[in-house]
């Protein structure tokens, strides 16, 4: 979402979008009745602002696996772009089943990906066969995580103060 987007659609988010959006994260199979019940609001309202919330792209509902819970290796890569567009770069990147993650960055890297295997040596293979190997790809550095202590979709607190 362009950055004037964003902060337009911020701007039109009040109280109560909010309000449900919190009740969402802390429950995402939470019914509408029963964040209706929590909030005193009636059924109908909390899903005509959800579905007009999901309408405009502010949320989406989706069930996130925890992949070291199942055991799986994962990695977050840096990585620098010569020679040609980061567009160009990420619409390669975009195809590798691996990556669940693209972004565009500032600092020393041109993008941030992160990488899903099954093992160390699957991990290898990708990083050396897809990721070292896309056109645009002048250098990698990886970042092997062990665990994560904190994952967090709370940024309803950032919406208060702005």
């Amino acid at each position: 979402m362009a950055d004037a987007e964003g902060t337009r659609l911020r701007k039109v988010l009040d109280e109560t979008d909010v309000s449900i959006i919190e009740e969402l994260n802390d429950d995402g199979r939470r019914s509408f009745a029963a964040i209706a019940r929590n909030l005193g609001l009636s059924e109908a309202t909390v899903r005509s602002r959800f579905a007009r919330l999901s309408r405009r792209g502010v949320i989406q509902v989706v069930l996130v696996a925890d992949a070291l819970a199942l055991g799986l290796v994962f990695a977050e890569v840096g990585v620098r772009v010569r020679g040609t567009t980061v567009a160009r770069v990420v619409g390669e990147l975009e195809n590798v089943p691996e990556i669940d993650y693209i972004s565009v960055c500032t600092g020393s890297f041109d993008l941030l990906i992160e990488i899903v295997c099954v093992d160390n040596e699957h991990m290898l293979r990708v990083l050396e066969e897809s990721v070292r190997k896309a056109p645009g790809v002048d250098n990698i550095e990886t970042f092997t995580i062990l665990d994560v202590p904190k994952h967090s979709y709370r940024w309803t607190r950032l919406l208060a103060s702005s």
